[in-house]
């Protein structure tokens, strides 16, 4: 039987001390102390995981996918920063601690964001080793286009644009979420692969399980913004609902969501059969992704 709350704190606590490491003090103090403040401020960590967690999958060395997986919650931590902005959703908290803003003030938040985004890709091309040239290369590629006009902000965007409307269409949420939310952790799982070697076929198989768990988390993440509370989600409740925003319960209704997000979450997992148990992780985590409460 697979244990996989075992599994996530063994790869967190191996996360959060390799994030630690990967961002030492430097001048000057404020922009540094701001970058650590959000990097390191908890969280589930499921992105490095995915990425560290694909890599062993195909049998690759997790020490080279370490870089990236540190890269990748850089990333992330970005995303969170700008993304609790006044201009863009306006929260006050994030995972339970005063958002970046509230604290260093939002013009050390932008460029604590924007230092955190530069910064992943030094680290990816500095630190990995012991991997070919154009692997680090393919991921870096990997890693600008999820996180570009063509992934994250290109869903950002469209997310803004869409606030207020009533008759915002599946194809459009689906164009949001998949880009806002699903790129990067197609990122996660793609370059976790492109690290080990990965052929065409396994590229392809993942990619496919990574799109399923990206949509199926923007989903769950739609639902518990109305059925959780604040102190659950470690941010505020109902902000979606307050903004306007377009999701998948208004469009569909909890139930109809639930089901969804059970669904590809099932196509997810199927995706991985042929690896045997050697996916149990991946499969693990993609069911923790709809019972997960935050």
């Amino acid at each position: 039987m697979f244990d996989l709350q075992s599994y996530l704190n063994g790869q967190k606590e191996l996360v959060e001390k390799y994030l630690d490491e990967s961002l030492p003090m430097g001048e000057p103090a404020k922009i540094y102390e701001a970058m650590r403040y959000s990097l390191l401020a908890g969280g589930k960590r499921l992105r490095p995981i995915l990425c560290l967690a694909t890599c062993e999958l195909l049998d690759g060395d997790r020490t080279s996918a370490i870089p990236s997986a540190c890269a990748l919650e850089m990333i992330h931590t970005m995303s969170l920063i700008h993304d609790d902005l006044p201009a863009m959703d306006n929260d006050d908290y994030r995972r339970g601690k005063l958002t970046n803003h509230k604290v260093y003030g939002e013009d050390i938040a932008i460029l604590a964001g924007d230092a955190l985004l530069t910064y992943a890709f030094e680290y990816v091309a500095r630190e990995t080793k012991n991997v070919p040239a154009q692997r680090v290369v393919k991921v870096l590629t990997i890693l600008t286009q999820a996180v570009g006009a063509q992934g994250l902000v290109g869903g950002q965007v469209m997310d803004l644009e869409c606030e207020g409307k009533i008759d915002v269409s599946a194809e459009t949420l689906s164009f949001i979420h998949v880009h806002k939310t699903g790129a990067l952790l197609e990122a996660c799982v793609t370059s976790g692969a492109t690290l080990a070697g990965a052929k065409e076929k396994d590229l392809h198989r993942l990619s496919t399980y990574a799109k399923n768990i990206g949509l199926a988390f923007q989903i769950i993440d739609d639902i518990l913004d109305v059925t959780a509370t604040s102190e659950e989600l470690g941010k505020t409740a109902g902000k979606d609902v307050t903004a306007q925003k377009a999701t998948y319960p208004k469009l569909w209704g909890l139930e109809v969501s639930q089901a969804k997000a059970h669904e590809l979450v099932e196509s997810a997992m199927a995706q991985l059969d042929i690896y045997g148990d050697k996916a149990l992780p991946l499969q693990a985590i993609a069911q923790f992704i709809v019972k997960r409460k935050n």
